[in-house]
């Protein structure tokens, strides 16, 4: 579902990426976050130069080579840099030796907790069911001491995607009970660990076609709640991230999903109405409830059967570009936390990680391995973008 890249890969790219001994563009002092403001207003989401090269890349291999104006547009976007696997924590060190402005916030997302997306196949982690150890010490201890080496650099952060939500709905498959345990210390020790000045964390809370189900929006809540407290209530923990990797639309009205047989048990028939019925359920539980809402890829819609497809969906385009205006008090921000044209998992049936979602009727043929670039699919996502690049 999510996004990796190989060591081949990550050497590849950074080999390909400018050198660059200082700085001049970096804040001379230390950078103050608050938890309590929306950075967004202050700051531009970071093109990363990991995205940057993907698209330079695939810019001398369009198809159809009318699209390459266009298309190299999109390197220029800010997204967030997937820090996916320990070895992965390389890109971080990579990025910050590149020329960041001062007024660029770097987005990273965090994501290698032990059991790993343990209702899917497509994106398992690395590290097994009990590896809490691991995770703390050569993971999440590895990435913050990078962040305090960097005091005038700002940070935002996503924590962990699907997992507290796989908590709340997928709780019945034994592998997410057996990962339970795992995911609340983990995300917990994440929470308080990397609680930084120069950085404000958004937990990830799936989507509305997720936890915005009538019944899930209490215990969902309730278990994002939970885990922050036990991390000690931290404060730059501003609230939640939604939609990552997803493709529901912000404020389509109505609904997507609206005419199905069951759309009156799901009141958040789009990504606005989420925030505000996840976000008053959150404020209740005692949870901070701003959110960042992920756009893109969610231009076009009307192109899944279920709202639980996620694989690689047929007809999709980037959406909306980042940006602080987006016109609800909740919402902090649109981002783009999946880089469009990364494939979420492969429609290859014989492969180890094959995910039956990413074999259905509305998923893009063929894909490749989760993470791996798709060439084809990144070119549909560009000619089908809203707003046209």
């Amino acid at each position: 579902m999510k996004t990796s890249t190989s060591i081949l890969a990550l050497a590849t790219l950074a080999s390909a990426l400018p050198s660059q001994s200082v700085n001049k563009r970096a804040c001379t002092s230390a950078v103050k976050l608050s938890g309590s403001e929306n950075v967004f207003k202050s700051y531009t989401l970071h093109a990363n130069s990991f995205y940057k090269a993907e698209v330079a890349e695939a810019v001398k291999n369009l198809s159809d080579k009318s699209l390459a104006t266009a298309a190299a547009k999109v390197g220029n976007v800010g997204s967030f840099l997937w820090l996916d696997t320990i070895a992965n924590i390389e890109k971080l060190k990579t990025e910050l030796a590149t020329d960041i402005p001062c007024k660029n916030i770097l987005g990273l997302v965090i994501y290698d907790l032990p059991g790993r997306d343990c209702a899917a196949k497509a994106s398992n982690g690395e590290l097994a069911v009990g590896e809490i150890n691991k995770y703390k010490t050569q993971y999440i201890d590895v990435i913050a001491g990078i962040l305090k080496a960097h005091p005038n650099q700002a940070f935002a952060l996503i924590i962990e995607p699907d997992s507290l939500p796989n908590l709340v709905t997928n709780i019945d498959e034994t592998a997410c009970q057996q990962s339970k345990s795992g995911y609340e210390e983990g995300v917990a020790y994440a929470l308080k660990t990397l609680n930084l000045p120069n950085v404000v964390m958004y937990v990830d809370a799936g989507h509305g076609g997720w936890l915005g189900w009538n019944d899930n929006l209490k215990p969902g809540a309730e278990g994002l709640a939970k885990v922050y407290k036990a991390a000690g209530s931290p404060s730059q923990v501003r609230g939640i991230s939604t939609n990552i990797a997803g493709w529901n639309a912000f404020d389509l009205t109505p609904g997507e999903f609206s005419k199905a047989t069951d759309a009156q048990w799901n009141k958040a028939q789009n990504e606005k109405l989420y925030t505000e019925l996840f976000g008053a359920a959150l404020k209740t539980a005692g949870h901070p409830n701003h959110a960042i809402v992920d756009t893109g890829r969610n231009a076009v819609t009307g192109l899944r059967k279920e709202w639980g497809h996620w694989c690689n969906v047929k007809g999709a385009g980037f959406g909306v570009r980042p940006t602080s205006s987006t016109g609800a008090e909740l919402v902090d921000a649109f981002v783009w936390g999946k880089p469009g044209g990364e494939s979420d998992g492969t429609s290859d049936t014989s492969a180890t990680r094959y995910d039956s979602f990413c074999g259905n009727d509305d998923a893009f043929k063929p894909s490749p391995e989760a993470g791996q670039w798709n060439q084809a699919y990144f070119e549909q996502l560009l000619k089908n973008a809203k707003p046209a690049f």
